[in-house]
């Protein structure tokens, strides 16, 4: 009796198989690539280092420096516009970080597997 479907032999054929193989160690590979940027840090300064911000990897908030000039009670919006700058740059290097890791890893596939 014949067989239905699938492919002679019963296994995948050798293109399936190898692209099967560079899935799995381009996986491999990003979770390496995620597990050294979470061990990263990134510090940002805003208002000439008045204010500085150092997130991690993982993009959680590890430290927060103020220097005492930009401690202002009759100005807490500076200070604040200050922290969000901080904060918004240190993220946007993780990002970027982690778009370049993932760019070298794709070799600019955008990201997307080719099928």
């Amino acid at each position: 009796m014949a067989k239905r479907g699938g492919f002679p032999g019963g296994g995948m054929p050798g293109n399936m198989a190898n692209l099967m193989k560079q899935a799995q160690k381009m996986q491999r590979q990003m979770e390496e690539n995620q597990k050294q940027l979470e061990e990263k840090e990134f510090t940002a300064k805003a208002g000439g280092g008045a204010v500085e911000i150092t997130v991690s990897g993982k993009r959680e908030i590890t430290k927060v420096k103020l220097s005492e000039e930009a401690v202002d009670p009759d100005d807490i919006e500076t200070l604040e516009d200050l922290i969000m700058a901080a904060a918004n740059e240190a993220l946007r290097m993780v990002e970027e970080e982690s778009s370049s890791a993932m760019g070298k890893l794709t070799g600019g596939l955008g990201g997307g597997l080719p099928f």
